[in-house]
C-alpha cells in the first residue's frame, strides 16, 4: 500500500510536477537526520537559502553547514541542481543560437545572476551569428589591465570566429556601465579591429536585467515557465533603442 503523503510515491504517482519544491529537494536529501524528517530538513534549506535558485547558488561549504545534512549530502544536492541549471542553459542556448539581440545573450548567460564575483565571458559568432561557442577568460574582476585582448580572443581565433560578445555581470545587480566597463569595452573593440574579429556587444548582466552597449541602454526581462522571452526597454529611447541594437548587431 503506498503512503501517498510521501514524496517519491506521491512522484510516482501523480508526476514530478505536482511536488512542491520542499518535496522535491527532499527526494534528493533521501533521509533526514535524528530527531528531524527529510521533509523537515528540506523546509529548513529552503528558509535557510531563500529557494531553490538560492540552493543553486549555494556554495558545498554552505549546504554541508546545515545541521542533518553533511557533505554527501550537500555534494549530491549540488550536483543534482547543477543538472537542472544545465538542462536550463541548453535550452536557452538551442532556442537563442543566433545572436541577434542581447536579449539572447541575457538567456544563454543568466547563470551568472547568481555568480558572487565578476565573471567574464566571451561569445564566438560566425559571419551569420551563428553561436560557436563560450569561454571564460576572468574570474573576480573586469579592469583593463587585467583583462588582455590575448586572453579574450584567443578563443575566438581557436573558433575561427568572425565576431565575438563580450559578456560580464555586475553581482551587485545592477548593470549600468562603470567607467571601467566603457574603458573595456574601448580596449575589445579597438583591438578586434585590428584581428579583423568585430566585438558586436557587451552585455553587463544584472539580476532581471542587463545593459546592452549595442543598444545604449537599459533592459528588464522576464521569464515565462514555457522558456519564452519578454523583455521591456527601461529609459527614454524605448524602441528607438531596440532598433538600435539590432541594426548595430546584424548588419
Amino acid at each position: 500500500m503506498k503512503n501517498l503523503d510521501m514524496p517519491r510515491e506521491r512522484l510516482v504517482t501523480y508526476g514530478a510536477e505536482s511536488l512542491s519544491d520542499a518535496e522535491l529537494v527532499a527526494i534528493l536529501l533521501r533521509t533526514g537526520t535524528k530527531g528531524t524528517d527529510v521533509l523537515a530538513l528540506s523546509r529548513a534549506l529552503l528558509i535557510r537559502f531563500g529557494s531553490i535558485v538560492g540552493l543553486l547558488a549555494a556554495e558545498v561549504d554552505e549546504l554541508a553547514q546545515v545541521k542533518g545534512v553533511g557533505l554527501a549530502k550537500a555534494v549530491g544536492l549540488k550536483a543534482s541542481l547543477e543538472i537542472g541549471h544545465r538542462v536550463f542553459k541548453e535550452l536557452a542556448s538551442a532556442t537563442g543560437s543566433l545572436m541577434k539581440e542581447p536579449e539572447s545573450v541575457y538567456y544563454m548567460c543568466n547563470d551568472m545572476t547568481l555568480m558572487k564575483n565578476e565573471t567574464v565571458r566571451v561569445i564566438s559568432l560566425d559571419t551569420k551569428l551563428n553561436y560557436l561557442g563560450m569561454t571564460t577568460v576572468s574570474v573576480g574582476t573586469l579592469d583593463t589591465s587585467v583583462i588582455h585582448p590575448r586572453e579574450v580572443f584567443r578563443y575566438a581565433i581557436s573558433k575561427t570566429a568572425a565576431a565575438i560578445i563580450l559578456v560580464h555581470n555586475h553581482p551587485s545587480g545592477d548593470p549600468r556601465p562603470s567607467t571601467s566597463d566603457d574603458a573595456v569595452t574601448k580596449k575589445i573593440t579597438d583591438a578586434g579591429e585590428a584581428l579583423g574579429i568585430r566585438m558586436l556587444d557587451h552585455v553587463i548582466i544584472g539580476k532581471g536585467k542587463y545593459y546592452s552597449y549595442a543598444a545604449r541602454e537599459q533592459f528588464l526581462v522576464e521569464v515565462d515557465h514555457d522558456f519564452s522571452r519578454r523583455g521591456t526597454c527601461n529609459g527614454e529611447k524605448g524602441a528607438e533603442a531596440e532598433e538600435s541594437c539590432e541594426a548595430c548587431i546584424s548588419d
